[in-house]
């Protein structure tokens, strides 16, 4: 901490020179060791390379590429419109870099969660610790070396160890936090940041619905909510957690993905390549018990010694039984029935806010009454998972599933101070301010609303 502090009051990490070349170095990093980095993946997730590459390696790339587009605009002063009665002056906006970052990610995306809002870090000029989870050990360890190879301690470094570490982290006065993981642990990393009122980002979860109406076609909706249920074998912060169907489609609904399912990975998904498995055999357990909360319509099969769960589909579960109560995260995806729009947007209403929310249908007048009546971090309409993959959208949470944004320029502004500068002239200096007081309350009145600052 010492060392990374004074290296940034040192100054160096302020020019775009500087921050391109770190970015610059972090991209060729990546490139070097990819193949290390698939075995890792591969080791900790079952994950096969073309996902891998695609959710952690390719998207790293991605966002790197467009930091070094566009970080010399995103470095430059806003200009604002100054206050009439500072005139003559200047007013502008200088985005600065909070300091030394606390980065500390989780096991399910482990290369990706922890190194994006990295490259926010570096664009903003920021030093780095970051925590990489002890879940996905091959993949923490090739991150500590890759990151020791390429970066100075004092810049960037790695701390590995479990959850007495991730403490010990918690209790250093870092100028900003970034944490991904679940809203429990996310409430005690703020508790940790507000003993020192230091600024965090919480980039949590929670279990995000997904409707599907009448008119929706049921083929498409069925193929792209199991790609995003089923993907990295369920271990996704913004994967469908349950699926809501207008009652008349249901049993047709459930039919397709059925088919669905089966093309995807075959009548034996554990011999299937393309198919993960569940990082360890604590969530393991965790999962197996809900499967006992349903009907198992689809899938259903365990293997523990192989850490392997069926893409599975529940029905008949009750809403109060644990698998509603608390996020899947796995490939446990429970079907419901709704009857009405109304009713089921109020229900949706009362309960805490999803990191993502997935509709499927044609019907503007239905779209546009569901954002209206809900609240969630993101929302797709006809897809799932897609809308994080802008560039230009932040991604984030809000209530329970979050706090700030990242992605893009908004990972640059969620490491960045907007610092709010005014530059007065001093060619002039009436006195109508100053005391002893020259004008009638009634006068001040009227030039305040004149001027707009009353």
């Amino acid at each position: 901490m010492e060392c990374q502090r004074a290296f940034f009051r040192s100054g160096v990490t302020r020019s775009v020179a500087f921050r391109r070349s770190q970015l610059q170095s972090l991209l060729e990093m990546l490139v070097t060791h990819e193949k290390d980095l698939l075995d890792a993946l591969h080791a900790d997730l079952r994950k096969n390379p073309q996902e891998a590459y695609a959710s952690e390696i390719g998207f790293l790339l991605g966002e790197i590429r467009h930091a070094l587009r566009h970080l010399h605009g995103w470095m430059k002063p806003v200009c604002r419109r100054a206050p009439i009665l500072a005139w003559p002056s200047r007013a502008s906006i200088r985005q600065e870099p909070y300091g030394v970052a606390l980065i500390i990610g989780p096991w399910n995306y482990p290369l990706q969660l922890l190194l994006s809002p990295l490259i926010g870090a570096i664009a903003a000029g920021n030093c780095v610790v970051l925590k990489p989870s002890e879940f996905a050990p091959h993949t923490a360890e090739l991150i500590a070396r890759m990151i020791h190879d390429t970066f100075p301690a004092e810049y960037i470094s790695v701390v590995q160890g479990g959850q007495s570490t991730a403490e010990a982290l918690l209790r250093e006065k870092f100028d900003t936090i970034f944490f991904t993981g679940s809203t429990q642990t996310g409430r005690a990393v703020m508790a940790a940041a507000a003993r020192n009122l230091t600024p965090v980002t919480l980039e949590l979860g929670g279990k995000s619905p997904c409707i599907v109406c009448a008119d929706a076609p049921l083929e498409i909706a069925a193929r792209r909510i199991a790609w995003g249920k089923f993907m990295n074998a369920g271990q996704t912060c913004v994967a469908p957690d349950y699926v809501l169907v207008d009652h008349r489609v249901a049993a047709a609904f459930l039919t397709t993905l059925q088919q669905v399912l089966r093309e995807f990975y075959g009548e034996n998904p554990q011999q299937n390549p393309d198919y993960g498995r569940i990082i360890n055999r604590r969530h393991f357990d965790r999962l197996a018990d809900y499967l006992a909360q349903g009907n198992i319509a689809h899938g259903g099969h365990l293997d523990a010694d192989d850490l392997y769960i069926d893409p599975t589909i529940l029905t008949e579960t009750p809403m109060t039984s644990p698998v509603m109560q608390e996020e899947i995260f796995g490939p446990i995806l429970p079907i419901f029935e709704f009857q009405d729009m109304d009713e089921l947007l109020a229900t949706l209403a009362e309960k805490p806010s999803p990191l993502a929310l997935y509709l499927f249908t044609h019907d503007q007048n239905t779209q546009e009454n569901v954002l209206s009546a809900t609240r969630s971090g993101g929302v797709c309409i006809n897809d799932t998972i897609t809308h994080i993959l802008g560039k230009d959208l932040p991604f984030g949470g809000v209530g329970e599933s979050g706090m700030g944004a990242y992605h893009g320029r908004a990972s640059f502004d969620c490491f960045s101070h907007r610092r709010s500068v005014l530059n007065r002239s001093l060619l002039s200096d009436p006195m109508f301010r100053y005391p002893p007081q020259r004008t009638s309350l009634n006068t001040l009145k009227r030039i305040l609303r004149i001027f707009g600052t009353g």
